[in-house]
């Protein structure tokens, strides 16, 4: 269900309004800035030392006159991650897709020559950039939930000496909760695909990123309280900065 309702709104484009975007937050690093750009829902656009990476590009409208991607990552099947139409109007020659197995054997094959595959617990660096892949699925664990553990890769990203990590759809799973070092923390929240906000900042309370964004929070209720999700987090540690951003503009 998750699949066709978000999949089409956001591989359609219908939820792009790039005039009304936020604007990018700056990172200094030992790489130089890194500008942090939210683009929509679980999409973002990292760029640092001349290098450009889009996390779960879809809706082609969203990414018009933004430098195309050099690195391209996806979390998992669902429409409103992965859209091959996104990928193929945005990519330029040479662009790499960082990617779980079950997105691989959705592309075609002329995307394999320019294609990292990682499973839950691999790691790859590239142009400089580590990049792991972490586990992200629902709780309790079951073989009919919207999210199975192994399926989809939540990701840890090294940019010159930050840690930055994307959650992907999953809960407060041990996985996410035992991370260490955390500079940047990207956390979903929508019911029913994920968890709420009250687990969300439990959650990133057990693992202190110094800077959370909530992103990935529109649910089959509208939008997540991410005000809420900012006052339960700073009440707990008034030292995680929590930024609030519009991910969904023109909503």
């Amino acid at each position: 269900m998750k699949s066709i309702i978000l999949g089409v709104l956001f591989a359609t484009g219908i939820y792009s309004a790039s005039a009304q975007r936020s604007a990018p937050d700056v990172l200094q690093t030992k790489m130089g800035p890194l500008t942090i750009q939210p683009i929509q829902h679980a999409s973002l656009i990292l760029t640092v030392n001349g290098l450009t990476i889009y996390a779960d590009p879809t809706g082609v409208a969203n990414y018009k006159g933004l430098q195309p991607p050099d690195i391209i990552l996806i979390t998992d099947i669902h429409g409103d991650h992965f859209d091959v139409n996104t990928i193929d109007s945005i990519k330029k020659p040479g662009t790499l897709l960082i990617v779980p197995q079950v997105v691989a054997d959705k592309l075609p094959a002329a995307d394999k020559d320019h294609m990292v595959v990682l499973k839950n617990g691999d790691n790859t660096t590239q142009s400089g950039i580590s990049i792991g892949a972490i586990p992200m699925y629902n709780l309790p664990e079951s073989p009919t939930a919207m999210h199975t553990k192994g399926r989809g890769n939540g990701y840890v990203l090294g940019i010159g000496g930050k840690r930055i990590y994307l959650s992907g759809d999953t809960q407060g799973i041990p996985e996410m909760r035992s991370l260490k070092d955390i500079d940047v923390a990207f956390v979903c929240m929508n019911l029913p695909y994920t968890m709420d906000v009250k687990e969300a900042a439990d959650a990133v309370l057990a693992f202190r990123p110094k800077i959370v964004y909530p992103y990935h929070y529109r649910g089959r209720n509208g939008l997540s309280d991410i005000n809420e999700f900012k006052n339960l987090v700073e009440t707990g540690d008034k030292n995680i900065d929590v930024r609030l951003r519009n991910w969904y503009p023109g909503k």
